[in-house]
């Protein structure tokens, strides 16, 4: 299962693009900016999100100031184009895969991505490291 990127370049993006890389996660890119995600697409994201729009949406753009535009308002599909023509309303990465999302960089969220196999391995080598140091 590939994972997806959609983000703009930005030090998140970057950071979580080399995470995956270091965890040998195979994933494709897009920079939204250059290549806006379809409406469908933006339906998929949502399709795995907790908290619908509000998750992907970055209020703090720019973008989103400008327009002022009360986006609770909105019927969804118009809320979809204005994202689709104003990517930059996105937050950045969008990390995904059939089953998961994630919103943002979080290292410590992103072990998600891992698979079940690895994870296990990586707590199992926790526990025996940091249960050693509480014996000593």
């Amino acid at each position: 299962m590939t994972v997806k990127v959609y983000g703009a370049p930005c030090s998140s993006t970057r950071k979580a693009k080399e995470w995956l890389r270091n965890n040998r996660i195979p994933f494709t890119e897009r920079n939204v900016l250059r290549d806006p995600l379809t409406i469908q697409e933006l339906y998929d994201v949502l399709r795995l999100t907790v908290d619908g729009t509000e998750e992907i949406i970055s209020t703090r753009s720019k973008i989103y100031k400008e327009l002022d535009i009360d986006m609770d308002a909105l019927p969804l599909k118009e809320l979809l184009e204005l994202i689709q023509t104003h990517p930059n309303l996105l937050r950045s990465p969008i990390i995904m895969d059939n089953k998961r999302l994630q919103v943002g960089y979080h290292e410590e969220d992103i072990r998600q991505f891992l698979p079940r196999k690895t994870r296990e391995n990586q707590w199992i080598q926790w526990k025996r490291n940091h249960l050693r140091l509480a014996e000593i």
